[in-house]
């Protein structure tokens, strides 16, 4: 087991990518910290089949934009756990609305959720991994292809900005805390979570289409890669951006 008594925090874990990625860590022996801001059913539920895992879990709510709530996710997750190891910062939202329609509330949420979110997150984590500097913290970001610098779209303004914030994030939150802490992004491209349910066939059809590997991402294609950069055979990557969208932005 890769992880086995490992701490992992996982932002938006109760459904989508950050589900996956939680039920990927727990097969591989971690304890889960799974925070969620208002989906209380589907995180407990998470955690019940973690335990069917025979691994550990614990569930808690907080807004990851809200600083004191954020301060009490990191410490009651220490408090159960004794540390933090790994921090996956997956929550994220995404409104899609034409750049002449798009208010200053939406970018404000947008990059509140998106970008403070993981700033507030990373720096609590870091804190704490940086107490033990024995053991090589690991902090894994969720980016976007609509972050890369040729892949913005329209309708995603906010969304494309706020994922290109996180890319440069990543980058220069890597050259800070090394070398205790390594920091890495993965990027996924369109990938089959509760959000594509709204998409209508003819968009699904062209996403398919304009993929080389002719696929949809399944969370699990990310839940992977966020594994493989959180493990041991990443110790020698930091700051870097790990695309997963079947080759899609290589036509964009």
């Amino acid at each position: 087991m890769r992880f086995k008594n490992k701490v992992v925090l996982i932002t938006g874990a109760s459904r989508g990518i950050g589900k996956a990625t939680a039920l990927l860590f727990a097969k591989e022996g971690a304890k889960i910290i799974i925070n969620y801001f208002s989906n209380k059913q589907e995180a407990e539920v998470l955690v019940k089949k973690i335990k069917k895992l025979k691994a550990k879990a614990i569930a808690i709510q907080a807004d990851v934009s809200n600083p004191a709530q954020v301060e009490h996710l990191f410490s009651s997750a220490v408090k159960s756990f004794g540390a933090i190891d790994i921090l996956v910062n997956n929550a994220g939202i995404v409104n899609p609305k034409s750049f002449l329609d798009l208010t200053f509330e939406d970018m404000e949420k947008t990059f509140h959720t998106n970008v403070i979110g993981p700033f507030l997150c990373s720096q609590q984590a870091c804190k704490i991994m940086l107490k033990n500097k024995q053991n090589k913290g690991k902090i894994i970001n969720l980016a976007s292809i609509r972050g890369l610098e040729h892949c913005g779209r329209q309708g995603v303004m906010d969304y494309s900005a706020s994922k290109a914030a996180i890319v440069n994030f990543t980058k220069t939150l890597a050259k800070e805390v090394a070398p205790f802490i390594n920091v890495n992004a993965v990027a996924p491209g369109l990938t089959e979570t509760d959000m594509a349910k709204n998409w209508d066939n003819a968009f699904r059809k062209c996403a398919i289409e304009s993929t080389p590997l002719k696929r949809l991402m399944q969370p699990e294609d990310i839940a992977k890669a966020i594994l493989f950069l959180a493990s041991s055979e990443a110790d020698a990557i930091t700051g870097e951006v790990l695309v997963v969208d079947g080759g899609n932005n290589l036509k964009l």
